[in-house]
């Protein structure tokens, strides 16, 4: 008897292209955090100065997403996802093009104004056409695009960062963002259920209904927690495995690669087991293993690679298992016609949140006249913190869904 297909090919597609867009969006931020111990020295900035660097994508981002909150459920998804990838592409080719601090830091606002509400529209069409019951296992794949960047992309990115410069990175970017987006204009189909419902609604209305649903604002203020982990340990992670760790420049393609191999076999993996054990579950195993992990890594001395890459691994076990679950429990709030802004608005409000926690990250943490980063175990406890309180965070958000999901069945997805 023959197995039933649990996504139809065109959704097989639909995987494979939203995650693969994800993947160049995700690499454009994370291939700065290691192109950090490059760029700090080239361009004679300070760490406060790099972490206003990320964090102007991530403002810029933010404030794009709110601007786009009350529209975003009037045009066909499809139209509306060209339009910022668009965008994104060029602000990636102006960061390529960067010869300055101010012009990297112009042109990476720039990006964020496009970038930023890129990952919304890819949640709500993920919401549009998949049940909630196989969400876990969308977002397993689509997570994926991380450790993709790792694998492929920030090896790649560094060995060109190392041989022709750091804007060579940029540039493979936008190479390969150009592929991604010809594909997507030639077999996406247009996403416009959704207009039927929104019909009517006045952009400004729209965005202060979204902005002040009691049950949305669950869902941003545990957001804005959930963005605070990431975005404080990820910008200075390259130079503190450099100077405080003991790692060569030459150890971090390694690093990131191997661990992203392990990140791609886990993502399906903890996205099955969500769908099938429950969301939240799953996302207080990542809780609790991050917190122990994030405990043991901001305080390490000098340490063999073989100890740092094990102690990756794991960590980003956690970190996934929480995003995914996280993710795939979110998707489940809004109603179909306040998808699109609802998304936008999260989307920014992580955005937001993420840019004040790198600025933040930056004023804790400094280097030594010799590099070594002080002050990285405090910016660990601050992490946990966020944790431990996201976590509770999440209980609420979970009985929010269950009662949702008993009072209402949930909204017809998109039949592909």
């Amino acid at each position: 008897m023959s197995k039933e297909r649990v996504f139809t090919r065109y959704q097989v597609f639909m995987i494979a292209i939203l995650a693969f867009i994800q993947f160049t969006v995700i690499l454009d931020f994370m291939v700065l955090s290691p192109l950090g111990a490059i760029l700090i020295p080239e361009m004679n900035i300070s760490t406060a100065q790099f972490g206003w660097v990320v964090s102007g994508y991530a403002f810029s981002a933010g404030v794009s997403g709110i601007l786009a909150a009350g529209f975003a459920d009037k045009f066909d998804r499809k139209k509306l996802l060209m339009f910022f990838y668009t965008g994104f592409l060029i602000g990636t080719a102006f960061c390529a093009m960067a010869n300055s601090y101010w012009f990297l830091l112009m042109a990476r606002i720039f990006t964020g104004i496009f970038g930023g509400v890129i990952g919304s529209i890819g949640y709500a069409i993920i919401t549009d056409i998949f049940e909630l019951k196989v969400r876990g296992r969308v977002m397993g794949f689509t997570q994926m695009a991380f450790a993709a960047s790792q694998i492929l992309g920030l090896p790649i990115g560094l060995y060109l960062a190392n041989n022709f410069g750091w804007h060579s990175s940029f540039w493979m970017i936008v190479i390969v963002g150009v592929f991604a987006g010809i594909v997507m204009v030639w077999k996406m189909r247009p996403i416009t259920a959704h207009l039927a419902e929104s019909q009517g609604q006045k952009a400004v209305r729209h965005l202060i209904n979204t902005v002040s649903n009691p049950d949305y604002v669950k869902v941003f203020l545990s957001t804005i927690l959930l963005a605070t982990g990431g975005f404080m340990l990820m910008p200075f992670g390259s130079t503190y495995s450099t100077n405080n760790l003991g790692l060569r420049l030459e150890d971090l393609p390694l690093l990131y690669g191997i661990t992203g191999v392990f990140t791609i076999f886990f993502g399906p993996l903890l996205g099955k087991l969500a769908d099938r054990i429950g969301k939240l579950k799953v996302f207080v195993f990542g809780s609790i293993l991050g917190m122990i992990l994030v405990g043991i890594y901001c305080n390490l001395g000098v340490t063999p690679f073989w100890i740092i890459l094990a102690l990756n691994v794991i960590l980003f076990l956690g970190i996934n298992a929480r995003m995914i679950a996280s993710s795939a429990l979110i998707t489940a709030v809004p109603d179909m016609k306040d998808r699109g802004a609802f998304m936008s608005i999260n989307s920014s409000v992580s955005q937001v949140s993420g840019g004040i926690a790198s600025a933040v990250a930056g004023m804790i943490v400094f280097q030594q006249p010799d590099g070594f980063v002080e002050n990285y175990p405090e910016l660990g406890w601050v992490v946990i913190a966020s944790m431990v309180i996201s976590a509770g965070l999440m209980f609420v958000i979970n009985n929010l869904v269950e009662k949702r999901s008993q009072k209402n069945s949930e909204s017809p997805v998109i039949t592909v």
